[in-house]
């Protein structure tokens, strides 16, 4: 018999570069299969406006782990072997109210092997450029920070490596998995997750975060949900150009950051990406089989979020990192099928932020509530959305293509630092960010005020953003010295 415990369960289920609309339940067409996500979803409470505000793995994880903004945290960019030196996280706080805590799966923290909290850790952060040098010291390559990597050598050999089937791991080329589904790593951490049901403490709560790698590419699904998109996929020709993109007229390389594609490299691109994600929905329904047979469903709450988005060739842009929707925006919902928060609003409208999840999660498990960047989401479950935000400060250093924006309920301002350029998108009416607004005169005061704000929260920054109170162009150098330092 099951073992009750006075608190629930909590189950935190990240993904890797899925873009809001890549859940089903998002969309107004019936393109996308995710129908486990969408039961959940459906079942839970949807949060319709949420956002990852510095959109790359490094900087969304730390958000996530710590609920701290990137003005207090530093990570304002991804930037590889800074090190964690985080002590409030989200799981060593649960482990704090006397809960086991395990992460399967990605972590993306430096040291790699750093448990921010969990007890335990099994670790695959996918392919990191950073871990796959063998000039480095031993013990810190990727041979000794990736425990899947380390299964499949068992399973297939000594030789076997996650590059064998040529795919990379920034790239919009596709290789359909070649091996049997059961080795794919999405499989490996839901076949992880139900051996950490089984070995789990039954006296105790749990908090397992099980982190998936995909979709982020290498876009490799089994052939089956390749196929599955393949055959649904019709014209794809709509990338929400609008009236301020530059296209230089060349196919861009494999590890591409914009240009634009064939139509057919497109579409097998769109096939592998939503194949990926209909993967993974594949999966979590055996992980809920397993979880309703261990008798724990009822007594657990869940919570199911990307880390930021995928461009897919919006706007003639790719992967992530950047200012528009296609990147911040994310799917992020909760599902409870025990009614254990036994809140009213199952469909939430209001502007939620990745570093939400920490504080919410433990007040809505334990009833304590946490000091972070973030808010608890708990009054919104219940209708209550006086003194919520209706809007937040977003960045994230990437070149020449640097940004510095302001969400609102209805408005989006940008300003590119290094180029020292301004967009302006009134968002309720253009949600695809196709008519840029900056330079209509009607706005002109609008604009002032952004630029007012985003002066008076950039005005203590190392980086140089303002000077006499107004913000004024940085230096490329300037930018990437400040986050190869933390910021």
């Amino acid at each position: 018999m099951n073992q009750k415990q006075s608190k629930p369960n909590v189950i935190l289920i990240v993904v890797d570069q899925m873009r809001a609309d890549a859940l089903s339940i998002n969309r107004s067409d019936d393109l996308v299969v995710t129908p486990t996500l969408d039961m959940m979803a459906s079942m839970g409470y949807n949060f319709e406006n949420a956002y990852s505000p510095v959109p790359s793995c490094v900087p969304a994880r730390a958000a996530l782990l710590t609920g701290m903004d990137q003005e207090k945290s530093g990570r304002v960019g991804y930037e590889d072997e800074v090190p964690w030196n985080y002590t409030n996280t989200l799981p060593q706080t649960f482990k704090d109210l006397g809960y086991q805590t395990e992460c399967i799966g990605k972590m993306h923290v430096y040291p790699s092997r750093k448990r921010m909290g969990f007890d335990h850790v099994l670790l695959h952060d996918g392919y990191l450029h950073v871990d796959r040098k063998y000039n480095k010291a031993y013990g810190e390559t990727f041979e000794h920070s990736s425990d899947y990597l380390d299964w499949i050598k068992q399973e297939l050999g000594s030789d076997a490596d996650i590059i064998d089937d040529g795919a990379n791991c920034n790239s919009w080329d596709v290789r359909p998995f070649e091996l049997p589904e059961k080795y794919h790593p999405t499989n490996w951490i839901v076949s992880e997750s139900i051996r950490f049901l089984k070995r789990r403490d039954p006296s105790v709560p749990f908090f397992l975060k099980m982190s998936f790698e995909k979709p982020h590419a290498p876009l490799n699904p089994p052939k089956y949900f390749y196929d599955l998109y393949m055959d649904k996929l019709g014209d794809v020709s709509d990338l929400h150009i609008g009236n301020w993109e530059e296209l230089e007229e060349k196919i861009p390389s494999l590890y591409a950051k914009r240009g634009k594609i064939p139509a057919d490299a497109q579409k097998r691109m769109l096939a592998a990406y939503y194949g990926l994600i209909t993967h993974i929905d594949n999966q979590l329904s055996r992980f809920l089989t397993a979880v309703e047979e261990f008798d724990l469903l009822e007594n657990t709450i869940f919570w199911f979020v990307s880390d930021h988005g995928d461009q897919l060739g919006e706007h003639y842009l790719f992967r992530k990192g950047y200012p528009y929707q296609g990147s911040i925006k994310i799917p992020a919902f909760i599902f409870d099928p025990g009614n254990l928060i036994a809140g009213t609003k199952k469909s939430v409208r209001q502007l939620v932020k990745i570093q939400d999840v920490f504080p919410s999660l433990v007040e809505l498990a334990t009833g304590e509530k946490v000091e972070t960047d973030g808010k608890s989401v708990r009054q919104l479950l219940f209708g209550e959305f006086a003194g919520w935000r209706n809007e937040f400060h977003g960045e994230h250093s990437l070149g020449v293509d640097s940004s510095q924006y302001i969400l609102t309920d209805e408005w989006k301002f940008i300003w590119f630092p290094v180029k020292d350029e301004y967009q302006l998108f009134h968002m309720t009416e253009d949600p695809e960010e196709k008519c840029n607004l900056i330079a209509e005169t009607k706005y002109t005061s609008l604009v002032n005020e952004f630029k007012a704000k985003l002066a008076r929260i950039l005005q203590e920054r190392e980086e140089g953003f303002v000077r006499d109170g107004q913000l004024c162009q940085v230096p490329l150098e300037r930018i990437v010295a400040t986050l190869k330092r933390g910021r």
